[in-house]
């Protein structure tokens, strides 16, 4: 998964944005792309940025349990 010079994918910032729409597109194209659940949850789930946070850190932060709920 590529990550910008902060080290967060495009998952993380979709997460912190609470763009809840991007993030079902990435779901959507993680399904297209047929990853496995061991991709999806390391690189994605577990993946962390420059501050040592993971993507449910960026939810849970905001308080959108919608986010939560996509994730």
């Amino acid at each position: 998964m590529s990550k910008d010079m902060w080290h967060d994918t495009p998952w993380n910032i979709a997460a912190r944005q609470e763009h809840t729409g991007v993030l079902e597109k990435l779901l959507d194209w993680a399904k297209e792309l047929q990853l496995k659940p061991e991709e999806l949850r390391n690189e994605v789930f577990l993946s962390k940025d420059e501050d040592n946070k993971m993507v449910w850190h960026m939810a849970a932060r905001q308080g959108n349990v919608e986010v939560l709920e996509k994730l």
